[in-house]
């Protein structure tokens, strides 16, 4: 019996250490993004600004929206965008952004790590300043044929420049995107 109840604590562990990691995410972000105004701004990041034109117009998944201008800002050039983020407050500032821009989108509050990405749903598919290795291949699956993604995080070289995580798991190790997608190539 003592044997059986063990096995059972050990097995219920590493689920209970998940959900306290995303209930402490989720506590982490909301707290971020309860801050006055928006944290990184209501400006696009620059390298979507710039590549905008080149883009499949179309519908286009938005992963770590945050509090959503790059959501917004593709909202506005005529995409029809579905965004997700972990934190409820990111989500409520997304809407309001989108509001005050006189666009609409489509915001999902949920943990990307038990999301499921629709496969074949979308032209397009961003992330950015956000590394979960394990979405590349729902990202893959998500795109429709013709579909572009586009994926900006940091990298191992910051920590150089002690900017963005210090925290090695969450940096890309060299050429490590570029292996991640090769098959889009």
């Amino acid at each position: 019996m003592t044997r059986f109840i063990i096995r059972v604590v050990f097995l219920l562990l590493p689920l209970f250490f998940a959900l306290h990691g995303a209930e402490k995410d989720k506590a982490k972000w909301d707290n971020i993004y309860s801050r006055e105004g928006y944290v990184y701004g209501a400006a696009p990041v620059a390298f979507l600004k710039d590549k905008v034109k080149l883009l499949p117009k179309g519908r286009a998944l938005v992963l770590a929206m945050g509090e959503g201008r790059n959501a917004v800002f593709l909202a506005e050039q005529g995409f029809d965008v579905v965004g997700v983020d972990i934190s409820e407050v990111a989500v409520k500032k997304a809407l309001l952004l989108a509001k005050e821009r006189g666009v609409k989108i489509t915001p999902i509050a949920a943990d990307l790590e038990k999301y499921s990405i629709e496969e074949n749903a979308y032209d397009l598919i961003t992330c950015f300043n956000y590394l979960q290795r394990d979405l590349a291949p729902q990202m893959k699956k998500g795109l429709k044929p013709g579909g572009m993604i586009i994926f900006q995080t940091f990298t191992i070289d910051q920590l150089k420049y002690k900017r963005g995580p210090s925290n090695k798991n969450f940096l890309l190790r060299r050429n490590e995107l570029l292996d991640m997608f090769h098959d889009l190539a």
